[in-house]
């Protein structure tokens, strides 16, 4: 990893009502400096700003640069929001893991898709994970000194040459003694381990999970969590590669051995620890664990137990805002992943309780990464259109956004799929509305609310929906 140039931070938003508004601050101005100092992140941005005296240099968008003495209250917030969380660049990932979705994607998508991050700041900021293989002793010593705590840990295997060989890395054989360096700062991470089958199961992956319950003790312990993941792959990946998909007989493995260990973990450490997210499941056709099971789901971003907190969630949604009945009638098409079609059956058919309110789930597999077994979240534009050309769609399309990447313009008609399908482009090709949900309520809230227009001259989301023109 290369030293990148610190860059002026470029601000996009102002906050109404802040310091930033009082004072005239405009987006496209530009942060330069904080006491003296250029901040190189968000961290350091944050970090600086906590003091009750600032001198902030600032360039404005004509090009001119101000310099700006101000007083607040200790950890007040100034209001400004910035184009990048990182003002000094990305670091880049100097790993070439097999089964890295990155380079399971097909040429030719905007630029964004093929950025291999494996920051730091990120992780700490963001919950993203990293493999801690490209750390200079700076970097090392900085988490330390700001105390950034908890990072997000891609282990994958413990031991060096199974570690070094999934990396494709000799610097990823240092990861036992990385997690005793956290250990000795008094510092967390959450782990995540990708099992992929015949090179980290079984015996190794075994061991990595004890490895790892080493590093589960005292008041901080430095390995907070542990989730296990089974391999994603897509039909774009490497032919020469090693990797085979997970089949069910090996997720029933891969459970039973797990939950044998969570269950010592439970009497040594009074938690479960190590988790397994929740596609083990699904590929092995088995229930998942009940709500309580989860604790207080500490490995969420990796699916360990998002669809019992959709379930629940969706309950308290309907306790508030589901009625009785809906006036006009209407018919209404849910897309979702078809790995979660027979957990979310039970919302269906309580929606469908609703006098005057008929949704009908679509649950794709996904045409366009060739899987059998689709989450939600990887489904694309060319998914919807292959799977929902031939069905009558009803009034509107229920369309989960964590399909969707947010728009420069904010615009839902902009937004893209990660084949780089618009919205307005799926609304079309289906002729049919489209009705973004975002979380639960937003569920309930659209099945039950106004419905919208046949059609929409103005491209703009109006009520929270996007229709085409």
């Amino acid at each position: 990893m290369s030293v990148l140039a610190i860059r002026p931070a470029r601000i996009t938003r102002v906050v109404p009502d802040s310091i930033a508004e009082d004072i005239g601050f405009e987006p496209g101005d530009a942060l330069v400096a904080i006491n003296g100092q250029p901040p190189r992140d968000l961290i350091d941005y944050r970090f600086l700003c906590a003091d009750e005296d600032l001198t902030l240099e600032v360039l404005d968008t004509r090009g001119k640069t101000h310099r700006i003495e101000l007083e607040k209250d200790i950890d007040e917030d100034l209001g400004l929001e910035f184009e990048t969380a990182l003002f000094d660049g990305l670091m880049q990932c100097n790993n070439a893991c097999p089964f890295c979705f990155i380079d399971q994607q097909p040429p030719g998508k905007r630029n964004t898709l093929y950025l291999k991050d494996d920051d730091y700041r990120l992780s700490f900021l963001y919950g993203s994970y990293l493999t801690l293989t490209n750390l200079l002793p700076q970097e090392w010593d900085r988490i330390a000194q700001l105390r950034l705590s908890p990072l997000y840990v891609s282990v994958h295997a413990t031991e060096p040459e199974v570690r070094s060989h999934l990396l494709k890395n000799p610097r990823a054989g240092q990861i036992l003694e990385q997690l005793a360096w956290f250990e000795h700062q008094r510092l967390q991470i959450h782990a995540q381990v990708v099992v992929c089958p015949g090179i980290n199961d079984g015996d190794h992956l075994e061991t990595t999970l004890r490895d790892l319950a080493r590093f589960h003790a005292g008041d901080t312990p430095a390995v907070a969590s542990a989730a296990v993941v089974p391999v994603g792959l897509t039909r774009f990946r490497p032919q020469a590669d090693e990797l085979t998909p997970v089949t069910q007989t090996q997720a029933q493995a891969v459970i039973a051995q797990v939950q044998a260990l969570q269950a010592e973990f439970q009497q040594r450490f009074g938690t479960t620890f190590a988790w397994l997210a929740d596609e083990w499941f699904l590929i092995a056709r088995q229930l998942v664990p009940p709500e309580s099971h989860y604790e207080d789901y500490p490995q969420l971003g990796n699916g360990v137990g998002s669809i019992r907190q959709f379930l629940r969630q969706f309950e308290q949604s309907a306790k508030t805002y589901l009625p009785t009945s809906v006036s006009p009638s209407r018919t209404l098409t849910w897309v979702v992943g078809n790995a979660v079609e027979h957990a979310f059956q039970p919302i269906v058919n309580r929606l469908n309780q609703v006098q005057g309110l008929t949704v009908h789930l679509a649950a794709l597999a996904s045409d366009y990464w060739g899987r059998d077994l689709t989450v939600t979240g990887l489904l694309t534009g060319h998914d919807l259109i292959h799977g929902l050309g031939d069905r009558p769609l009803g009034d509107a399309l229920l369309l989960p956004t964590v399909m969707l990447k947010p728009s420069d313009t904010g615009h839902l008609s902009d937004t893209l799929f990660l084949d780089d399908t618009s919205v307005a482009d799926v609304s079309h090709r289906l002729s049919c509305p489209v009705l973004p949900v975002d979380d639960t309520d937003a569920l309930v809230q659209a099945c039950c609310g106004e419905l919208p227009p046949a059609t929409l001259v103005d491209l703009q989301p109006a009520a929270g929906y996007w229709a085409p023109s």
